[in-house]
């Protein structure tokens, strides 16, 4: 990447920091108002991202100077803002915010449920004094003076979540994209976008380069165009990683938790193998579960107070976002909006807001009202794509053998739970292997008992076999056992004793509860096992995690004042738990495939094309050998013969040209029925992955046709 290129990439990342200087709420009572502004910097700048894409699509301008021109000019409106917002606030005088209510006292004095105080961004409800206005003006004063008042335990949390963070940017500035997915479907839909300069389908025999939702593919699309490369593919999910973070850690102050809490709910996450591996990728899991976690911490927002417009523009857009990268995430999104309209209804018919003050006549139709917005919101967002799909092929959804292969084909109660059964037993996997045989015929076992076959079409994926081995580190497969339980237990002990873990917020504990419950009863119900179907679940353990760093936190403050065997006992294993999480978090980081530390493929020994192709390391000289064939037979217009499932993205690497202008690459097969595939007559060479004799076919009579394993070229006589 040239030194131009990383200037221009630092134009979105200026962005977001200003956004979140001009985005910081004005009202004193808000929780972690910094980390609200952090998310609402970072819808904007996805919303903006992604409406940039659609627009310069749509007038045939997806170029370099386009996307420099519209990111020029978003840095400047932010920090226009920025700089209005701090005049602003330093016209505003300075209030003393009150001190803190311990949550520990109104837990223990047993006159009843207390209201416990916002939590700032560096206080927690129990140890936190006032702080002066100096520090509450300044976060970096402000993250000083919390890190003075932390305990040790505190102090090691957090130092454990940064060094994660750390080392995950190391790993994904360090590796190639080398994601399976991504070599097939997600890096070959931004090369064809860069080609064309739209957004227009293409002939293709991959139906998921058209057919899936291309959010995440948007942001990187940006990050291609202003560098010139892939070099920064894999900061798109790191960054989503650290909302995520941001995200859960504020959803645990909403719901009452100290500062403690807090680090241990960004601690769990950070510490799943799956969040590690994903942080390095050029994945999607991660984005789709940002954007779910950023709806929901503005949903906790409206259970209390009514909400204004900046927050229904960003339900609107955090919805949006949802569904233009993974339409699963709206399984979340959708109870989480359910029940903020519910709350905000409540706020209406009562007639009072959070602080008390009566309301206008037509609360309720100002609910309604804000409930359409956020569905208009959303629709500007993810609209114009579906509106391609539905002209595509008939439906919004895509194709049938989209709608069919993924989503579960029966919905009788016995395979929705044999289904969620097979879910959790692979989510839940460990590397005891008796253990996972056990409990993979107990469930194939039951399920024949109630008459549903475990591996019945309908509600399996693919020709794929249950069970699969998921506990290795694996981006695609990895279990989530530990945060994976402490999650349940967490949600388990919110729905039925709320109260132990805050009396104050009993309400909106359960409530929450009840809306993962929700979100991942209608995963499994709607959703097909699959051996990877580990990160396809990754949004609703993110929603999760906040329930289990509460009840953490609450089981340490309980026993802080039991008895001294009962207090070791439990203070004891609970450390176990978290020691366990971070040894597995790094070990993840450490060996996790197909990006690591240490080890064979390490990032540090391997080199960059060897890292692109440590998946299937036995292609790699075979896709050289029919690149420079190619390229010296001086073919400009090339033909492409795959599978479904084949690599596409090595083709736009190798054969790219010198100037660095994209090669002219074509498909000989396409599976979308209006769009017909190029005539082998009309290329210059043609190069094949996957199966030689459907290659065979496509070549014209009296071509040479090479083949090598995997890999094969045909060029015409004389060439």
């Amino acid at each position: 990447m040239s030194a131009a290129g990383f200037l221009l990439a630092v134009l979105p990342a200026a962005s977001v920091l200003l956004l979140t200087v001009a985005t910081r709420p004005r009202r004193t009572d808000t929780v972690a108002p910094l980390r609200l502004a952090v998310v609402r910097a970072a819808l904007l700048t996805g919303a903006y991202a992604v409406l940039v894409v659609e627009l310069l699509g749509a007038l045939h301008a997806l170029t370099r100077p386009a996307f420099v021109v519209a990111w020029l000019l978003f840095l400047l409106a932010a920090g226009t803002a920025a700089v209005l917002r701090q005049r602003q606030a330093a016209a505003q005088p300075q209030v003393a915010a009150p001190r803190p209510v311990p949550v520990g006292a109104a837990m223990t004095a047993g006159t009843g449920p207390a209201t416990p105080a916002p939590v700032t961004d560096g206080g927690a409800h129990d140890v936190a004094p006032v702080q002066p206005d100096r520090v509450r003006a300044n976060p970096l004063a402000r993250a000083a003076d919390a890190w003075r008042t932390a305990g040790r335990g505190e102090r090691l949390l957090a130092g454990t979540i940064g060094g994660l963070l750390l080392v995950e940017l190391l790993v994904a500035l360090l590796a190639e994209p080398n994601n399976f997915d991504s070599q097939t479907y997600h890096l070959p839909k931004v090369e064809h976008w860069v080609a064309q300069g739209d957004l227009d389908f293409w002939p293709t025999a991959i139906h998921r380069q058209v057919t899936i939702p291309p959010g995440a593919e948007y942001l990187l699309l940006h990050l291609r165009l202003l560098t010139g490369g892939d070099a920064l593919h894999n900061l798109v999910q790191w960054a989503a990683g650290i909302i995520c973070l941001l995200a859960v850690a504020r959803i645990t102050a909403q719901l009452g938790g100290s500062r403690r809490a807090q680090l241990i709910t960004a601690f769990v996450l950070a510490s799943t193998p799956m969040v590690v591996l994903q942080a390095t990728s050029t994945q999607t899991d991660l984005v789709c579960a940002a954007w779910v976690a950023c709806a929901a911490t503005l949903v906790l927002d409206g259970l209390h107070r009514r909400a204004g417009l900046g927050t229904l523009l960003g339900l609107g857009a955090a919805t949006g976002l949802t569904a233009v990268t993974k339409t699963s995430g709206l399984i979340a999104v959708g109870p989480l909006l359910v029940l903020w309209g519910l709350a905000q209804l409540r706020l209406a018919v009562s007639g009072r807001t959070h602080a008390g003050t009566a309301r206008p006549v037509g609360p309720v139709a100002r609910t309604v009202g804000g409930s359409v917005l956020i569905l208009l919101v959303a629709a500007t967002v993810v609209g114009p794509f579906m509106a391609r799909v539905t002209a595509e092929f008939g439906h919004p959804l895509g194709p049938p053998r989209l709608r069919e292969s993924i989503p579960m084909e029966r919905h009788d109660p016995q395979s929705i739970l044999v289904n969620a059964l097979r879910i959790g037993h692979t989510a839940f996997d460990t590397p005891l292997a008796p253990l996972r045989r056990a409990g993979a015929e107990a469930i194939i076992n039951g399920a024949e008992a109630i008459g549903v076959d475990p591996q019945d079409r309908e509600i399996t994926f693919g020709r794929e076999i249950f069970p699969e081995p998921a506990w290795y580190p694996d981006e695609d497969r990895v279990a989530f056992p530990i945060a994976g339980v402490l999650a349940l237990i967490g949600a388990v002990v919110a729905l039925t004793r709320p109260r132990r873990i805050n009396p104050g917020l009993a309400g909106p504990l359960r409530a929450y509860a009840v809306v993962v419950l929700v979100a991942v009863l209608l995963h499994t119900s709607m959703i097909k096992w699959q051996p990877w179907g580990n990160r396809l679940i990754l949004y609703a353990l993110v929603l999760a995690i906040p329930l289990a760093g509460l009840w953490l936190d609450a089981l340490f403050r309980r026993h802080a004042t039991g008895g001294r065997g009962r207090r070791s006992v439990a203070t004891m294993t609970a450390v176990a738990v978290l020691a366990t999480s971070a040894l597995a978090g790094v070990l993840s980081l450490s060996y996790g495939f197909p990006r690591r530390l240490v080890g064979d493929g390490s990032v540090f020994t391997t080199s960059d094309w060897d890292t692109r192709f440590l998946r299937r390391p036995q292609w790699t000289d075979e896709f050289r050998w029919a690149a420079t064939a190619v390229r010296d037979s001086g073919a400009q217009r090339i033909g492409l013969v795959q599978q479904n499932d084949n690599w596409e993205y090595p083709w736009w690497l190798l054969l790219r040209h010198t100037d660095g202008r994209s090669p002219d690459l074509v498909a000989l097969q396409s599976v979308l029925p209006e769009r017909p595939p190029a005539d082998p007559t009309s290329v210059d060479a043609i190069v094949c992955t996957g199966s030689q004799p459907a290659c065979g076919k496509l070549v014209p009579a009296g071509w040479r046709l090479e083949f090598r394993g995997y890999v094969g070229y045909a060029l015409p006589p004389g060439r």
